[in-house]
């Protein structure tokens, strides 16, 4: 009996210890604690966990470079890139604090989208992307210095919709310094641009 009485008080004694070392160590941030994680949960809603939508025609904006974020939020709430749906989002970004949203989802790990492409479109998406290198690189990884988006898995759904958008003059309209983009893009035929949406999207 009394063997098993020190037993229990030595494991009494260790417990507290451990106890004692646990409450001592300084408390480690969680998720919920970044200021950036609940100013971003409306955002999620539309774009997926985290930023990363797993739909084809919503783009993930997790790993996304804050500049870039910034760039769009403040066109989005100026109506300088007509939404109707997402001026208002925008604003709201703008209300709670663009640089820690654009800082949130700059930090998060980018999941490449999981919709599938075709391997003939994306040989000839392959084959036709040299002409889109000078801005969005040889890799499709953006061009910081031009802040210019990384296209790579991106969805192809949404790649595809904002290449015809740059076609017609319907995203940025009037923009000056898109407009060499612009004119470029105005001489690809559209199933290219499908094709160049697939390689795009295709890349990792």
């Amino acid at each position: 009996m009394k063997r098993a009485m020190r037993g229990l008080g030595r494991l009494t004694a260790v417990g507290l210890a451990l106890a004692g070392a646990w409450l001592a160590a300084p408390a480690t941030a969680g998720p919920l604690d970044d200021p950036g994680f609940g100013k971003s949960l409306t955002c999620s809603a539309c774009h997926g966990a985290a930023g990363n939508s797993r739909s084809d025609v919503m783009p993930i904006i997790a790993g996304m470079s804050p500049a870039y974020f910034k760039k769009q939020i403040d066109a989005y709430a100026a109506g300088k890139r007509p939404s109707p749906e997402m001026e208002p989002y925008a604003k709201m970004v703008l209300v709670l604090g663009v640089d820690e949203v654009a800082r949130y989802f700059g930090e998060q790990r980018m999941e490449p989208t999981p919709v599938a492409v075709d391997a003939a479109a994306v040989a000839r998406g392959r084959a036709a992307a040299a002409q889109c290198a000078i801005c969005h690189g040889a890799e499709g990884r953006g061009n910081a210095a031009m802040v210019s988006p990384s296209l790579a898995g991106q969805p192809p759904g949404f790649l595809r919709e904002q290449m015809l958008l740059f076609k017609q003059d319907k995203r940025n309209p009037g923009d000056p310094t898109l407009k060499a983009a612009k004119t470029l893009i105005q001489t690809i035929p559209d199933e290219t641009l499908a094709d160049l949406a697939a390689y795009y999207s295709s890349l990792r």
